[in-house]
């Protein structure tokens, strides 16, 4: 009896982009029913993926440069063991397309950009979509219908080791520290609103937003700090919980969005909504050339509590 062929998708990360892949994995799990589906990524997004309930087996390892020769050489014998029937590409960077070229002759159907692949997303304008129509679409020419009203209930955690009570609504100030520009610059005064309306701030963040999230606490002391203290799970359990949230472009605020969570994302002239906007049932985007322009009062007044 010949073993049915593996199908193997590539999503190495960043959160974001994991996130907006969420619909894609569906799709694929629903396409490939009964076949087994191994997924390539990165430790930090394994817990997402193994919530899921798409993938079969998850491997996760680190993305070796092509100096790293050992590291290369174990990636190609992973991939030629492995021997899928496809690969769905959904990285689609230059690093995942050279995968495509670890494979030795024959090489598996492969959807994505990689040269001379099987199922190449042929669309010269592809740069210039949103990344859920760019991947349905990459999925449609490989045959695959788009589900983008798949289940997010999973997308929970208990959240009780925090003792939060009453209303409270997640700030989100960080984002990446080379590109401060996308950073807006008054939580603080937003945070001391909040508490005059009988709403806690829980503050979201990782050890690179430790002076921003000082701030703020200086500003507000009545703030609740659990940066460096969630789970990527936790973040959407805290996000099923809250009234709403507001945060700059940046992963986890594609992870509250997906929940449902209210949100307002801030984006300045660093970022195009257009392309790479978190999508959910109920997400604002406020775009301003430069944040420090955008007044506090504005931010407030377009907050919708649930």
């Amino acid at each position: 009896m010949i073993k049915e062929r593996p199908i193997l998708v590539i999503k190495l990360g960043a959160l974001g982009d994991f996130v907006q892949a969420l619909g894609p994995f569906n799709a694929i799990r629903k396409h490939h029913a009964g076949q087994q589906i191994t997924l390539l990524t990165t430790p930090p997004f394994v817990p997402l993926a193994e919530a899921s309930g798409c993938f079969d087996n998850i491997h996760a390892g680190l993305r070796p440069t092509w100096w790293q020769l050992n590291a290369i050489l174990a990636l190609r014998r992973w991939l030629r063991d492995l021997n899928p029937e496809r690969v769905y590409d959904l990285q689609t960077s230059n690093r995942s397309s050279a995968y495509f070229r670890l494979f030795g002759s024959p090489k598996p159907e492969w959807s994505g950009i990689a040269a001379g692949c099987s199922h190449p997303h042929a669309n010269l304008q592809r740069d210039y979509m949103h990344t859920f129509e760019r991947q349905a679409e990459q999925l449609a020419m490989a045959g695959v219908e788009a589900n983008t009203d798949f289940a997010r209930h999973w997308l929970d955690a208990d959240i009780q080791r925090f003792k939060l009570t009453g209303q409270f609504i997640l700030l989100v100030p960080g984002g990446a520290p080379h590109r401060p520009y996308k950073r807006w610059p008054h939580y603080g005064s937003l945070a001391t609103r909040l508490i005059r309306r009988g709403i806690t701030p829980v503050i979201l963040g990782t050890r690179a937003e430790r002076e921003v999230i000082d701030d703020i606490c200086g500003a507000c002391p009545e703030a609740v700090d659990l940066s460096e203290q969630t789970s990527l799970m936790e973040i959407s359990g805290l996000s099923r919980k809250a009234v709403a949230a507001v945060g700059n472009d940046t992963g986890p605020m594609h992870l509250i969005a997906a929940t449902g969570c209210h949100s307002i994302v801030l984006y300045s002239s660093a970022s195009n909504p257009m392309l790479c906007e978190q999508r959910g049932s109920g997400v604002q985007i406020i775009r301003k050339d430069q944040l420090a322009d955008l007044e506090v009062e504005e931010v407030e007044r377009k907050l919708t509590l649930r």
